[in-house]
């Protein structure tokens, strides 16, 4: 039975670290090794502070992922491309583009039904998380992704709703000389996808515009998409040291079927069938969204400010497999949601003492305008529910980093939120469950790194996060309004760690121990509705390893490592208690790895292995989903034929066949816990791109 533990995979990862560990060393202390030639230490540079610094300099787990790692011969349809080499980061994603991916970072994000939750999210220093806390991710696009910073780690204390970190995406800026280049897509499953991109920049101004269409049938039955969305960049030198971008990104995604969760004997019987509910209630969603926005940089004397504002509208539709006998299975909501803030940075000495003060502040707004109708069929049937909701969220935060000397940093940080909730029920006319609570919280967080020498650096960090719940995770699944019984989540994390940056070789490592309190719990109803209840307590400890090495001048080896354990303390509900017992969807441990070979003629491949421990899927721990490996290949050739680039590339992915669960839903009524994810399956393109002038 492919349901069985996956012993082997195991075996393979205790093979993989000890592999790891063997060559790392070698590497690092062979003089005659080819890195001797490898040019000087990089200086990276990352905002995960919300300053500019070197990547040496921050006391907290950093990841930065470059571009050609996120598009080069990739089909750029997913976060989890990108994010899988990333330790700590777990993406799921069955091809399911009704419930998009869900990312988790050392647990955190694990219960998101809808979105990315316990995580927030950038782009181009615009917000893409709510102020309820949940980030949608409709309107990026890969193929515009330039790089992408991943914190790792309690966020709260700088970010406000962000207990498992921060993802920061930056999207590319216009080319130096006016081109335009067009990539078209296909592959199996009737992938297909084409993407148009135009830029170019002056002496102060420039702008880049990239449209793109995407549609597949979809793995399973009844999972067909189609989505085409739009990206716009104008930069506008405003002055000497002051720059203004404005930034326009929007998405129209008129189909994404929803296949739904199958029990462990239907997936093993058919993997691609869909839940015959699904099928009959036509389950799926779709969503329009749009925003628009300004981020405003000034370089000063003493330091810099940064500013932002945008405001997002979005229109969604869901159809969700509930028979009206059991409640209204139709949601939809058009959501207003404007915000903005401001950050000034004092870099100068103080006392002789060097420094860096930050102080900023956020705020958001969000109006939901939401009604529940029947599911007749598949078609809209009566009313059965109609509110407004609204959320709104300030923040405010102060950071300050002093050197002690010139090898040790210490800094220290703390953030107030203050999360206003309200509801006005309309529908049904007579209820009484209209109404608002505040939520809010201190966050404070330190941290100190210590940098013996240019190419190694250690760091330690406690932090504390508040998670307040979102709308979704507020609602009443019995009623109208709020669930009253939801209480925030609050968790403090503590971490050691060290970057080894010789040439040739970067190394990261880091160990951290995560207390949480009120946990917010997934569990489906009877009814087939996603509610949430707060556990007691719970624990996770973790390690993470990534490296990335250069073993000959064309030939680099990547990889990450991550083992963590996460059990409940206390955790007692109607249906047991379940304390002793381990954390749903999180996996105990997961290894990446990769060759990437690039040769002067523009030849370029990489293979990749991604392998996955066993995890539970329940609370009560009575199921789970086996382990898995993947491998997937990639080719690529960039060349240029009458004056244009030209790069054909091809992939293969899942070439060993592996059957497993792309996506789980934790605590399914009925045991529809599985999502199957595809086998074997191939894309390939061509990238064309011409520069004028």
């Amino acid at each position: 039975m492919w349901r069985s533990h996956f012993t082997t995979t195991a075996r393979s990862a205790t093979l993989v670290v000890a592999v790891v560990a063997g060559v790392v060393v070698a590497t690092a202390a062979d003089p005659g090794n080819s890195q001797a030639a490898a040019p000087p230490v990089e200086t990276i540079v990352v905002t995960g502070t919300r300053t500019d610094q070197p990547l040496r300099k921050v006391p907290a787990s950093v990841s930065v992922v470059e571009g050609d790692d996120v598009r080069k011969a990739r089909p750029t349809l997913g976060l989890e491309e990108p994010l899988r080499r990333v330790p700590g980061v777990f993406v799921q994603n069955s091809g399911n583009y009704a419930q998009d991916f869900r990312v988790q970072i050392r647990g955190f994000g694990t219960r998101a039904a809808f979105g990315i939750r316990e995580i927030t999210v950038l782009v181009d220093g615009l917000p893409e998380t709510l102020p309820d806390g949940q980030s949608q991710v409709d309107t990026i696009e890969l193929a515009t992704v330039q790089r992408v910073e991943v914190m790792r780690g309690a966020g709260a204390a700088l970010y406000g709703n962000a207990a498992g970190g921060v993802i920061h995406i930056f999207t590319d800026d216009p080319p130096d000389r006016p081109g335009a280049n067009l990539t078209v897509t296909g592959g199996s499953y009737g992938l297909a996808k084409m993407i148009g991109q135009v830029g170019g920049q002056g002496e102060s101004l420039g702008g880049i515009a990239t449209a793109s269409y995407f549609q597949t049938d979809g793995y399973r039955d009844h999972s067909s998409a189609r989505t085409t969305s739009f990206v716009g960049r104008l930069l506008w030198d405003v002055a000497e040291r002051t720059q203004l971008k404005i930034l326009l990104d929007g998405a129209h995604a008129p189909e994404a079927d929803d296949p739904g969760g199958l029990t462990g004997e239907q997936a093993n019987a058919d993997p691609r069938q869909a839940r015959d509910r699904n099928v009959l209630l036509d389950a799926g969603e779709s969503v329009d969204q749009v925003r628009l926005g300004a981020v405003l940089d000034r370089k000063l004397e003493s330091g810099s400010l940064s500013a932002y504002t945008y405001a997002l509208y979005r229109d969604f539709d869901a159809k969700l497999p509930i028979i009206p006998a059991q409640g209204d299975g139709i949601v939809q909501f058009d959501r207003v949601s404007p915000g903005g803030g401001a950050r000034y940075t004092y870099d100068q000495p103080v006392g002789g003492w060097s420094q860096t003060l930050t102080v900023g502040a956020d705020a958001q707004y969000q109006h939901d305008d939401r009604q529940r109708f029947a599911n007749e069929g598949g078609q809209k049937g009566s009313l059965g529910l109609d509110q407004i909701e609204q959320v709104t969220g300030v923040g405010v935060y102060l950071r300050e980093a002093l050197s002690v000397t010139g090898d040790v940093e210490v800094s220290a940080a703390v953030r107030y939120d203050a999360v206003h909730y309200s509801v006005d029920v309309k529908t049904p006319p007579d209820s009484d469950a209209s109404g608002s609570r505040t939520l809010d919280a201190w966050s404070p967080g330190g941290g100190i790194v210590y940098s013996p020498t240019e190419a190694l650096s250690f760091f330690g960090n406690v932090s504390t996060a508040f998670q307040a719940p979102t709308t979704t995770e507020l609602v009443n699944p019995d009623g109208p309004g709020f669930n009253p019984n939801i209480e925030p989540q609050r968790a403090r994390s503590y971490e050691l760690g060290l970057r080894f940056g010789p040439p040739g070789l970067d190394m990261g490592v880091s160990a951290y121990r995560i207390d949480i309190e009120d946990e917010l719990i997934p569990f489906e109803t009877p009814a087939g509705r996603v509610a949430f209840r707060n556990a007691g307590r719970s624990r996770r400890y973790g390690v993470e390893v990534d490296w990335r090495s250069e073993l000959l001048p064309n030939l680099v080896w990547s990889g990450s490592g991550t083992a963590l354990r996460a059990k409940y303390l206390e955790y007692t509900t109607d249906d047991g208690d379940f304390a002793g017992n381990r954390e749903p969807g999180i996996p105990p441990w997961f290894v990446y790895q990769e060759l990437a070979f690039g040769h002067d003629s523009g030849l370029h491949a990489a293979a990749e292995v991604y392998l996955v421990g066993g995890y539970f899927v329940d609370d009560a721990n009575t199921a789970t989903t086996p382990g898995y490996g993947i491998l997937n290949l990639r080719f690529g050739w960039d060349t240029t034929i009458g004056g244009w680039d030209v790069e054909p590339f091809v992939g293969l992915q899942n070439l060993t066949n592996a059957r497993y669960d792309g996506t789980v839903r934790l605590n399914a009524f009925g045991g529809r816990y599985y999502e199957p994810a595809p086998g074997f399956n191939v894309y390939g393109g061509m990238r064309i791109a011409q520069s004028f002038g």
